[in-house]
């Protein structure tokens, strides 16, 4: 059996060991710790739809690049009496304030999809802030009206961008019906996907500068309304407060207590 003798030389350097390896422990442990809490901390979501008992569906557009068919699609809608949610990025807001004007004119709802268009995720939280904060200035500055609805870029979400909508009074939308528009598909199969899809309370994806949108739009619009459906904005489909969103995204609003409950726990 080997000892370890101290002396006055070796004391200090052992000391030293000793205290390196404590702080080193308990380090470890506090990172095991905050990995654990990350890990626990339950996944928050956007809105996807909204559980609605009447046939209302909302008509979304997100508008980052091209700008040709804009006016086609204010006039189909406007055929058809129908209102929609505009998401726009900051930098198409730049490029395209005409048309910001006249979505919002036709009465259209213009609502954030950030300023440059990014993977929000990867963005710091005060980074986060700047992007929704500079759309929303853009926006405000030509219609008058502040957004309050964010839909991220590319669908792409965490907590820390939820958190930080919160923090600012928007809400974070994402869809449950997804037109494939932006993938070329024809008329015909963005009509058939849409409608057989729609549920009441749906929100549905499309893109302002997408292939084949103007063309599928008319017969979608037609087949809904043929199915007792009317066409809403965002901001009048969803529930303000009073709300939860369970694990598939869809918004529920809380129920009251009856009177008998509230009389019987009072």
């Amino acid at each position: 059996m080997k000892y370890v003798v101290l002396t006055k030389r070796t004391l200090p350097l052992a000391l030293m060991a000793f205290c390196l390896t404590v702080f080193a422990v308990a380090a470890a442990a506090q990172g095991l710790g905050y990995a654990v809490s990350v890990m626990t901390r339950p996944r928050r979501l956007p809105i996807y739809c909204v559980d609605r008992q009447d046939k209302v569906v909302a008509l979304s557009f997100d508008a980052a690049w091209g700008n040709e068919d804009t006016e086609m699609l204010i006039e189909i809608l406007g055929r058809y009496g129908a209102k929609a949610t505009f998401f726009v990025v900051g930098q198409w807001v730049d490029k395209y304030p005409e048309s910001v004007k006249a979505l919002h004119d036709a009465g259209h709802s213009i609502q954030n999809h950030s300023n440059a268009h990014p993977h929000m995720p990867k963005l710091s939280k005060e980074k986060m802030a700047e992007e929704i904060g500079e759309c929303d200035k853009k926006i405000e500055a030509i219609t008058g009206k502040k957004p309050f609805l964010f839909r991220p870029p590319y669908g792409d979400y965490n907590n820390a961008l939820i958190e930080v909508l919160e923090e600012m009074g928007h809400y974070c939308i994402q869809w449950d019906v997804d037109s494939l528009d932006w993938k070329d598909v024809t008329a015909e199969q963005i009509r058939q996907r849409v409608t057989e899809r729609v549920k009441p309370g749906s929100i549905v994806l499309f893109h302002n500068a997408a292939k084949n949108t103007p063309a599928a739009l008319p017969g979608i619009l037609e087949d809904l309304k043929g199915k007792g459906y009317s066409f809403v904005l965002i901001e009048d489909l969803i529930y303000r407060d009073n709300y939860y969103i369970d694990h598939t995204g869809k918004q529920i609003l809380k129920k009251e207590p009856s009177d008998s409950q509230s009389s019987s726990e009072g």
